[in-house]
């Protein structure tokens, strides 16, 4: 399977601005893919101004990925600041090659440090999505602090986990530690797609990356706006988990 990586500096809580820059972006891409992945809050930057932003699950927001979706025949899994029923949480969705929602996950936790916490409802699902025949976990940023969560998807047995991100350069080389322990500990592919530029509260520096379920770097990319594309081999994944049968000596105590 063909993923891209879609690292960008996204306009401060400018959505209109975004979907511009998403689509100048994709004029430059070469080659199909199966799979585009952009990071949390897509359109909006890491936000605290939820009650300004939000949208409904069928909002504006999700209609510009899904007609992406349709336009680029490929799965997009995206981040948008979702209301329902007067809540807000920090939502990743998932479209098929049709524009149809496939699956949707609420970002289980809310970065406290940042008082996501007051603005934003936690999630309360683990959520296993598909694409391609690769079973795929779905987690937002703060999530990789948390393995417990990736161990309920790895006894799932999924082959892929995505983490969408707004992780500030201060913090990188924890990214990059807990990116890799997560791929190592599950056995699984991991593809983490973190934003660059800044906002008024920090900078970034993307790092967006593909691990393999062996721990070793496929790609990354640094500092730059560009869609990064990797390819992922389920067999990879397969015939670790073949030889090394981790995950059967699991006892969640």
């Amino acid at each position: 399977m063909r993923i891209a990586l879609f690292q960008f500096a996204p306009v401060w809580e400018n959505k209109d601005e975004n979907k511009k820059k998403i689509r100048t972006l994709l004029d430059d891409l070469q080659g199909d893919s199966d799979l585009f992945i952009f990071p949390e809050m897509s359109l909006t930057g890491f936000t605290m101004n939820s009650a300004h932003v939000s949208e409904n699950i069928d909002g504006d927001s999700s209609m510009f990925f899904s007609e992406l979706a349709k336009e680029l025949k490929a799965h997009i899994m995206a981040g948008i600041v979702e209301e329902n029923l007067g809540r807000f949480y920090n939502t990743l969705l998932h479209f098929d090659r049709h524009g149809f929602l496939a699956a949707r996950y609420r970002k289980i936790h809310p970065f406290s440090y940042a008082k996501e916490n007051l603005f934003y409802q936690g999630g309360t699902e683990t959520v296993l999505t598909e694409v391609e025949g690769i079973k795929i976990g779905l987690s937002v940023c703060y999530d990789l602090r948390f393995p417990e969560l990736f161990r309920q998807y790895a006894k799932q047995r999924a082959d892929l986990i995505v983490n969408i991100a707004n992780w500030p350069e201060k913090r990188i080389d924890h990214w990059r530690a807990l990116a890799k322990a997560r791929a190592i500990e599950n056995i699984a592919w991991f593809a983490g797609v973190n934003r660059i530029g800044t906002d008024p509260y920090a900078s970034y520096n993307g790092c967006s990356t593909v691990i393999s379920p062996t721990g070793s770097v496929v790609a990354e990319l640094k500092g730059e706006e560009k869609i990064l594309i990797a390819e992922l081999d389920k067999e990879i994944s397969d015939q670790t988990r073949s030889r090394f049968h981790f995950l059967d000596d699991i006892k969640m105590i």
